[in-house]
């Protein structure tokens, strides 16, 4: 069995193992903002963030200073219930030909007694510089881990799973259908 850590994992590693079918970027509905309502401490926290970040070059900061101060405070705002946003999550999932691990940069999941449990939304942090990697596979190998862990919690055929990256001030989301868990290949659409 081959471990995959999401840290390293490439286009490659995924094509041994999952039939992937990527279709790009698109509007969806669950991206439709003006769906969205916002209660009036909600904007006033929104605009007390925006106007912290509007005059820094965010490129330009690292990636703990992004975490701190964008980040982690926007997924604060997501926060509902028993829902919670939590920062470096330990992922691992055992697939038939493959094991899949490592740590998610954050969460949206429920969390009891202190406890994560599986997650709602991962987000991938990509990192900069020459040596960084491509985030988008890092972030397919987290929707894999979580479609695992849900598929075992409930055993349906599909699995709808999300997630985003981020790069600097730009979000990227992902919704993934998974099928086909307990075969060879997994079937992975995204969109």
């Amino acid at each position: 069995m081959e471990k995959l850590l999401f840290s390293k994992l490439t286009k490659a590693d995924l094509a041994k193992f999952v039939s992937l079918e990527d279709q790009g970027i698109k509007n969806h509905n669950w991206l439709n903002v003006e769906s969205v309502s916002v209660e009036l401490h909600e904007a006033q926290q929104l605009q007390y963030l925006q106007s912290h970040l509007l005059h820094y070059d965010t490129h330009l900061m690292n990636e703990s200073t992004i975490w701190a101060r964008a980040i982690y405070p926007l997924l604060l705002l997501a926060e509902k219930d028993f829902i919670q946003a939590w920062a470096e999550v330990s992922l691992q999932a055992q697939y038939t030909e493959f094991e899949l691990e490592g740590i998610a940069d954050g969460v949206l999941a429920k969390c009891v007694s202190g406890f994560v449990e599986i997650p709602y939304l991962v987000i991938v942090e990509a990192k900069k510089g020459l040596e960084s990697q491509n985030p988008v596979y890092q972030l397919y190998g987290q929707l894999l881990a979580v479609a695992r862990l849900h598929w075992e919690a409930n055993q349906n055929n599909l699995q709808t799973v999300y997630g985003c990256y981020t790069i600097a001030d730009v979000w990227k989301f992902v919704k993934a259908d998974i099928r086909d868990i307990n075969s060879h290949p997994v079937s992975m659409r995204t969109g």
